[in-house]
């Protein structure tokens, strides 16, 4: 699929305002199931200095730094974007599908950062190992079944609904609520994953559903690593494995890493602020009916 994305922040203040460090993960990922075509970031006031970094996930994080002061901050990305099909699971494992729960000491040093609980202490929530050993149950210990499973418990027994404001809730909580966002689905299914040994990270991106709905927004799932297939995206809130109409901005352990637009301002004492946003996708070549991932690497 190629697709064009347009996202869109407008921030009004009632007085003039100094706007602090602001850190962009809007940049749609440029490797693996996907291809950055083009990519522009327009930001009014035009930073004192602006430049990319190289995050610890590999994603490619933009930050500016402004003077003077400003009354309308605008922030405007347009992407073009090329996604494939992955893989099968089921063939990119054949007879090697990992056994649940995976050994630590099997996997890589550089995925470890990937199992910490989320507990302060570095355990794990509670809840999330009780739903995880629920999900082994019906496994058979099999790490496809057991995501599989996981993906119809939560749907199950978790409500997706909208919910704009605040951080993602840990596991427990999303359980006791019945109902969460997106990104607390998400956040539940990495906790879960985390507790059978598989690393897990919180993706933020784009689902651009069909049919298309009235506005778009923003997205988060989650990416799980399976050896032997690499880092996989599963969505709780959808359908389960991701497919070609997902487009991913930013990965991290922690979903406030991951927001669209990170920053502060300053200004005089009682000052509003108010933000429209919207999110324009339009889909200029859907994905060919029966393409496989050999065409694109085999031409």
């Amino acid at each position: 699929m190629r697709a064009r994305i347009t996202h869109t922040f407008d921030y009004r203040y009632s007085a003039p305002v100094f706007l602090g460090p602001h850190r962009f993960c809007l940049k749609p990922r440029g490797h693996g199931f996907q291809r950055l075509l083009h990519f522009h970031l327009a930001v009014t006031p035009e930073p004192s200095r602006f430049y990319p970094l190289l995050a610890a996930s590999g994603d490619e994080i933009l930050r500016a730094r402004f003077t003077g002061s400003t009354e309308h901050f605008r922030v405007q990305a347009i992407s073009d974007v090329e996604t494939q099909q992955p893989p099968a699971l089921a063939s990119c494992l054949e007879d090697h599908e990992p056994l649940l729960p995976y050994p630590v000491g099997h996997l890589n040093g550089d995925l470890l950062g990937s199992l910490e609980g989320w507990l302060p202490n570095g355990q794990h929530d509670p809840a999330a190992v009780d739903l995880a050993q629920e999900a082994l149950m019906g496994s058979d210990q099999r790490g496809l079944m057991f995501l599989e499973q996981l993906v119809e418990i939560i749907k199950d027994r978790v409500k997706y609904t909208q919910r704009h404001v605040g951080p993602a809730w840990p596991a427990g909580r999303t359980l006791k609520e019945r109902v969460g966002s997106c990104r607390d689905l998400a956040m539940l299914m990495v906790e879960t994953c985390r507790c059978v040994g598989l690393p897990s990270r919180f993706v933020s991106g784009y689902h651009l559903v069909e049919p298309q709905p009235k506005q778009y927004d923003l997205h988060a799932w989650a990416e799980v690593y399976l050896p032997g297939a690499g880092w996989r995206g599963f969505d709780p809130s959808g359908m389960g494995s991701v497919d070609d109409r997902y487009i991913t901005l930013a990965t991290s352990s922690k979903p406030t890493l991951t927001a669209a637009v990170n920053g502060s301002f300053s200004g005089p004492t009682g000052v509003d602020s108010e933000l429209e946003w919207r999110i324009e996708a339009e889909v200029l070549e859907p994905t060919p009916m029966g393409s496989a991932w050999h065409e694109v690497l085999h031409g």
